[in-house]
């Protein structure tokens, strides 16, 4: 059955990784979870995020007017494929809830995917930016004030630590990147995994506590300011060299 497969699987998996001198994986979290199924030569090789690209300076006032956001109007911000994998579903619910206590909030969803058509056809008041790249999709992160994650299948999730980078509020489960890098209620929200209730009640935190978002946007961009792609580098290279015992 399914699970035989699975054991298989694994079993060939740690026969192959525990032949090698080193095996590495992007959270602190991945690595406890393969030395539980006893993986071994573990190490975390961390993501880096461009804080040059993802800048709050980047923030464009006219961008936000032509989301038909004033200067003081909360614009919550979904960057990703829509799609059903992305639990999309709840990010949309949980803004609807947000919506209901302010209702001048915006929300914008950068991204394409499967669901946009019937997510356009259900909600025309959103705004749907498509696919943005580089310097568009760094200045479409830092005119946003809320980022909404509800993503509970990532190896990371790269588009929380740009958002962070970008000085948004991040509102995410506390796993892959979210568990590596946000505290709750210091640098941004993270919910409990995989539960939607505890992903509402982090967003309604959020928003009561929105006097602090300036404190906790820029407690999220010096998070990322150590998370240089250099850094990550350096970090490889160093285990590396400790697995080969080269010595620089």
């Amino acid at each position: 059955g399914v699970a035989a497969l699975r054991d298989a699987t694994l079993a060939y998996l740690r026969w192959f990784h525990n032949r090698t001198r080193l095996t590495l994986a992007p959270t602190r979290q991945m690595v406890d979870e393969l030395a539980a199924a006893r993986f071994r030569g573990l190490s975390v090789m961390a993501r880096g995020v461009d804080t040059v690209l993802f800048d709050p300076a980047k923030r464009s006032a006219e961008l936000r007017a032509g989301w038909g956001a004033a200067p003081d109007d909360p614009v919550a911000l979904y960057v990703g494929r829509l799609a059903a994998e992305k639990n999309l579903g709840v990010a949309v619910e949980a803004f609807l809830r947000l919506r209901a206590r302010a209702p001048r909030a915006k929300f914008v969803l950068v991204g394409d995917g499967p669901a946009r058509e019937a997510l356009a056809r259900a909600h025309p008041e959103f705004h749907y930016a498509g696919m943005r790249r580089g310097e568009e999709l760094a200045a479409h992160y830092a005119s946003g004030d809320l980022f909404l994650f509800a993503s509970v299948t990532e190896t990371f999730g790269n588009v929380v630590t740009e958002a962070m980078a970008s000085g948004l509020v991040t509102v995410s489960y506390d796993y892959a990147a979210t568990r590596e890098h946000v505290r709750d209620g210091r640098n941004g929200y993270a919910a409990t995994y995989d539960r939607e209730d505890a992903y509402f009640a982090s967003v309604e935190q959020a928003w009561t506590e929105r006097a602090r978002w300036p404190e906790i946007a820029a407690a999220a961009r010096r998070t990322t300011t150590g998370l240089t792609w250099a850094a990550v580098v350096a970090r490889f290279e160093a285990d590396v060299r400790a697995a080969t015992g080269v010595v620089a």
